[in-house]
């Protein structure tokens, strides 16, 4: 017999230079909603799932205000790209890559995310 994986059972782990890192239940990220997430060298990352349960991590660190507020910005999509927009200057950062949609001098880190 064979049982479906509740989505509360599984965990939102990020590939860090020293391997896999635990961050939170699945449960807790919200469809098109940032969460904020502690590292253990003390840099924090936003977290976001979007409606097709695709995840993914960006420093939370707005490189523009130095305010570590993208975890609350607007999700969207441009030419089929997720992004965030920060809730302060309002500069798009695509999710998958980290690059300032709007300043290409700008990025923030991107990570490799996954639920299992």
């Amino acid at each position: 017999m064979t049982l479906a994986l509740e989505t509360t059972d599984l965990k939102v782990q990020l590939r860090l230079s020293d391997g896999w890192f635990t961050v939170c239940d699945l449960s807790a990220l919200g469809s098109g909603r940032g969460v904020a997430a502690l590292l253990p060298d003390g840099r924090q990352v936003a977290l976001f799932r979007d409606r097709s349960d695709r995840l993914y991590a960006i420093d939370n660190r707005d490189p523009f205000t130095g305010a570590a507020v993208l975890s609350r910005g607007l999700t969207g999509t441009h030419q089929g790209r997720p992004f965030v927009a920060s809730p302060l200057l309002k500069q798009r950062f695509d999710l998958a890559s980290g690059a300032c949609l709007d300043d290409a001098s700008a990025r923030v880190t991107a990570y490799e995310v996954r639920a299992s």
